[in-house]
């Protein structure tokens, strides 16, 4: 399947191409990739945005239902499913691919969760996927939207398999000549016509230690004190700019985020996005709209890159706002129901 620019349909769109492919007896795995220079992007932010700023909340909520649904369906596929991230794959970009079987990086491709830029929260399963990494590597991410590499993703677990995106032609013919369900004889064929590689000095890997020192502490205060000490010690570049980030992003998101990733580690998938529904329900609805549409206009509107954060900043933020993002759907608003009963996630 080829994967084009997301728009605000596309949730549902892949709910009804996956589960039809899953009962036809002719398909044997599922391989996703996407158009042009980017593997997903993520999800049309700023549609949302619009819709928002329309009074139109119900076209918002049933984005987030149908792509939650969806992530959900593939985290329980039957089939084997392999996703190409060749470019850009960011925010909903990891939830369409990294709860699938196999995720082959490239030397293109760019990885990160950056929702806290955007006054938001790392969606579509990331509550998940990055509690789930090694250490404390997934607050890291979380809260600063650092950028990670194809070897990177490979590194810690968030690829399955290392391809050039020169060679990506020789893994495309020898899958599509695959006739198989069996995900060992996908994985044989992945390895044997990827690329043998490993982290260089620059990668996260080397950083690992630093990161768990830091983003072990309960509270954001903590991280970002422990980062400023860390960063006169060592004197590097990538702590500088992780303590910038840090500081660039909405206050509120920051406190929303670090809490979702640490529920997230001890919660299912499913879990994870009833949860993130209702969080990112709540963070669409008056008032905790202000901080998503202010970072989107921000960054991606208006593009002045100067948000009025509200509040402004760390020391301003309750654990009453927190709290609010994380409350229970009002009598209006249904939870998201996912089949369970009928779709037991393998992880």
């Amino acid at each position: 399947m080829l994967l084009q620019m997301p728009t605000l349909s596309w949730g549902s769109r892949l709910n009804k191409f996956y589960e039809s492919w899953e009962d036809s007896p002719d398909i044997g795995f599922v391989m996703m990739k996407g158009s042009g220079r980017a593997f997903c992007a993520g999800g049309d932010v700023v549609g949302l945005h619009k819709l928002i700023n329309e009074g139109k909340s119900e076209e918002c909520k049933d984005f987030f239902r149908n792509l939650y649904s969806f992530i959900y369906v593939l985290g329980t596929y039957l089939k084997p499913h392999v996703a190409i991230l060749d470019g850009v794959t960011m925010g909903g970009g990891g939830g369409v691919s990294i709860p699938g079987t196999f995720r082959v990086a490239t030397d293109r491709t760019v990885f990160a969760t950056p929702e806290v830029h955007i006054g938001f929260h790392p969606d579509a399963a990331a509550s998940f996927y990055l509690s789930h990494l090694t250490g404390h590597v997934g607050e890291y991410l979380a809260l600063t939207g650092e950028k990670l590499n194809g070897v990177d993703m490979v590194a810690l677990g968030l690829a399955t398999h290392y391809s050039m995106a020169d060679h990506l032609d020789l893994v495309d013919e020898r899958l599509a000549r695959l006739v198989t369900d069996d995900p060992s004889v996908i994985d044989t064929s992945l390895a044997q016509y990827g690329d043998l590689v490993y982290p260089n000095q620059t990668s996260i890997v080397h950083r690992l230690e630093v990161i768990d020192k830091c983003f072990s502490h309960e509270t954001v205060e903590e991280i970002v004190d422990a980062l400023e000490s860390e960063a006169a010690r060592l004197n590097e570049e990538w702590c500088t700019l992780a303590l910038k980030r840090l500081k660039e992003a909405s206050p509120l998101a920051l406190k929303v985020s670090l809490r979702s990733i640490r529920e997230g580690r001890y919660q299912t998938l499913d879990e994870c996005l009833v949860r993130e529904y209702r969080m990112s329900v709540n963070g669409i609805s008056k008032p905790l709209s202000h901080e998503f549409c202010e970072g989107v206009r921000a960054r991606l509107v208006d593009k002045d890159l100067a948000p009025k954060w509200d509040p402004p900043a760390l020391e301003f933020v309750s654990e009453d706002m927190v709290d609010s993002y994380f409350a229970p759907l009002g009598e209006l608003d249904a939870e998201l129901k996912l089949p369970t009963e009928l779709r037991e996630a393998f992880v």
